[in-house]
């Protein structure tokens, strides 16, 4: 039976290491189920798999968009579903890894067909926001879709212009098109999760970020300043250097705005994964129990 191990956790727990141990022991390819990580310009910031990384194992959606390119769960769904069924042909087990919970939610699950969202209307939106601001969106939002707006986190603008785009567009509300039927999968799935202490965690993301601005996440956010507006760059580590060069916040303020940013982001990963009894949870040093766990199950299937 062809299976799929989703590998999965919150940001800095470790699934990097343990998903080319995984892949080397099934001779798996891995599907990187990261929102940030797809685009080639950042892979300081999203702690993008490096060249060495990437030889060990087949890998995909890593550095394959630009920061302009428009990319969504639903095209994530529908190319990884695709590459799937030709990894199938050639390998019984494939490995999918990230933290984006929406990608992961999506590969599993299946999402709504909600219909692609005409550039235009993004563009005009997307000034509106420039001009009016969130609230003015998010208002206008609450009587397109007040349905929607009592369960969203109207704090995430991406959601937020995503639902008002869809309601402008179809003219019903995006709530009304969201079924969240669960799509049967031709082939199995084993989720294993991923948690350390909340100590033992922070500790780790601190010192990742230090890392990263060691192997230059400064120069690389440079780069990119001027696209700041894009919705790509609207992420935990760029947004916090973009107020640096803007001169509202000091380099040190910035970095550990970045950690702190990075830490709640993770409590945000855990409350989602939680909400999963499907998921098998371990912590990252029992490869050994893992890599057992694994086996006893692929066999059983």
């Amino acid at each position: 039976m062809h299976t799929l191990i989703v590998l999965l956790g919150p940001t800095g727990v470790g699934k990097t290491a343990l998903s080319l141990r995984i892949a080397g022991q099934f001779n798996a390819p891995i599907l990187s189920a990261d929102s940030r990580q797809l685009y080639k310009e950042l892979p300081i910031g999203t702690a993008a798999p490096t060249e060495e990384e990437m030889r060990k194992a087949p890998h995909y959606f890593v550095g394959t968009l630009g920061l302009n390119d428009y990319y969504s769960a639903s095209m994530f769904e529908s190319e990884a579903i695709a590459l799937l069924s030709d990894i199938y042909k050639t390998h019984t087990v494939a490995l999918a890894t990230g933290g984006a919970m929406l990608y992961i939610d999506t590969l599993c699950n299946g999402i709504d067909d909600i219909p692609t969202v005409d550039p235009e209307l993004r563009q005009q939106l997307t000034n509106r926001l420039e001009t009016e601001g969130i609230d003015q969106l998010r208002n206008e939002l609450r009587l397109l879709d007040p349905v929607y707006c009592n369960e969203a986190d109207l704090k995430n603008t991406k959601r937020v212009l995503h639902a008002l785009e869809v309601c402008l567009m179809t003219g019903k509300p995006y709530s009304s098109l969201r079924t969240k039927t669960k799509r049967e999968r031709p082939f199995k799935i084993i989720k294993i999760g991923l948690t350390r202490d909340r100590e033992e965690l922070y500790g780790r993301i601190n010192r990742r970020v230090d890392q990263m601005m060691n192997d230059g996440l400064l120069n690389e956010a440079r780069k990119v300043y001027p696209q700041r507006g894009l919705n790509s760059l609207n992420t935990v580590g760029y947004k916090e250097l973009f107020n640096y060069f803007d001169g509202t916040w000091l380099l040190d303020f910035a970095v550990e705005k970045i950690k702190q940013n990075s830490r709640i982001y993770s409590r945000k990963q855990m409350t989602w994964f939680k909400r999963d009894n499907e998921i098998t949870w371990f912590h990252p040093d029992n490869e050994e129990a893992i890599i057992d766990y694994l086996k006893s199950v692929i066999t059983a299937f």
